[in-house]
């Protein structure tokens, strides 16, 4: 998930959301970062800084704003000096020639020299002891796995593709949010997965892990600064990706953080759909301000605990503090779909009414339901 404060660049990235369909420690990612303490002092019973928000009397829009932007602050405080993982010592990937033809040999050849690559992650994560992360990049070695692109420093990048690229006229590309990286890329390829199949044989997914997340819990997570690194690197993959696929109809499906990422990105993107499902903000005001020719969509399920954080930005002469407007408020002006009442992890889970309607999206026709968010 995602809230905001850029810190040192230099920080590395940690992990909490858990990986699917592989052994791993109990779910984090579906549950509110644990309550944190205001700072000590004053009088009178004290509350939680959410419901300070709720029973607040400011009713005007700029009143709200600087309230929102207190709330973030205080919990900004607590958390600077949180643990972060320990960097896997990755190599330098080898550099890729120019992918000049999404054909069936040049994606063939693409794959093999990317699982080169993995593989010489794989053998310097073991030599260095992290078995989890050998583990995992053993796993993304495999035969079947088709990535684009592959990078093992740093937390690690990734574009892995999911069905045949070669044949696809409906492309969907999944920005993940905070949390993500290669130690818990479970959660990303599962769902990648489950909509590649939602989409059928015409259909493929690139789960783009291709910028360095922020932690779920920590100051980076509170501003778009992690967002605004990113946007060179998805425009770039955008415009590569329309250019091999130039019929194909492509779609950017963005996760909690990720809406971040598209909507700071948005417009330098030639996409037909952008959707926000989970997000905390778009890091813009609204959808007229992604400057987009994109349908903007946008979804939270009720039980998504994003639906309870602040939303709104304060501009600082040091960089912006949140996110921006909630993007399922009707005033940011996305079009709404339905959700069902999964959780922050759950618009990809197999049966929901996400999944159904981000399929139709990605395919080029509305959702089979709208929805109403309060």
């Amino acid at each position: 998930m995602c809230l905001t404060v850029r810190c040192g660049g230099d920080a590395p990235h940690g992990t909490v959301n858990r990986v699917i369909d592989t052994a791993q420690p109990p779910e984090t990612h579906d549950l509110p970062p644990a309550p944190l303490p205001l700072p000590r002092g004053g009088t009178g019973a004290r509350r939680g800084p959410l419901a300070l928000l709720r029973r607040s009397p400011v009713r005007d829009r700029l009143g709200r704003r600087l309230l929102a932007t207190f709330v973030v602050a205080a919990l900004a405080v607590p958390v600077t000096g949180a643990a972060r993982p320990e960097a896997v010592p990755a190599p330098v990937p080898p550099p890729l020639p120019p992918l000049r033809a999404a054909t069936t040999a040049s994606l063939a050849e693409r794959y093999a020299a990317t699982r080169g690559a993995v593989e010489a992650a794989m053998r310097t994560a073991a030599a260095a002891g992290h078995r989890w992360r050998a583990a995992m990049l053993r796993a993304m070695a495999g035969p079947t796995r088709h990535f684009l692109s592959f990078d093992g420093r740093d937390g690690g990048r990734a574009a892995e593709v999911f069905g045949d690229l070669a044949a696809a006229d409906r492309i969907a590309v999944i920005v993940p949010g905070s949390g993500t990286g290669l130690d818990t890329y479970g959660l990303l390829r599962g769902g990648s997965m489950r909509l590649q199949r939602a989409l059928g044989p015409r259909g493929a997914v690139v789960a783009w892990l291709g910028y360095r997340t922020p932690s779920t819990v920590s100051l980076q997570a509170m501003t778009p600064g992690r967002a605004d690194e990113a946007v060179p690197a998805l425009r770039a993959f955008v415009r590569d990706l329309a250019r091999l696929r130039p019929a194909a109809r492509i779609s950017l499906v963005c996760h909690s953080y990720g809406g971040v990422v598209c909507g700071r990105a948005a417009p330098g993107l030639d996409v037909a759909d952008i959707v926000l499902c989970g997000s905390p903000g778009a890091g813009v005001d609204d959808a007229a301000a992604m400057r987009t020719r994109a349908a903007v969509w946008a979804a939270r399920g009720t039980g998504d605990w994003v639906g309870h954080l602040p939303h709104a930005a304060l501009r600082l002469p040091f960089g912006t503090i949140g996110l921006g407007e909630d993007p399922v408020d009707p005033r940011f002006g996305a079009r709404i779909f339905a959700a069902g009442d999964g959780g922050h992890s759950d618009y990809l889970k197999a049966g929901s009414p996400a999944l159904a309607n981000i399929a139709r999206i990605v395919s080029g026709h509305a959702p089979a339901e709208v929805s109403r968010v309060s």
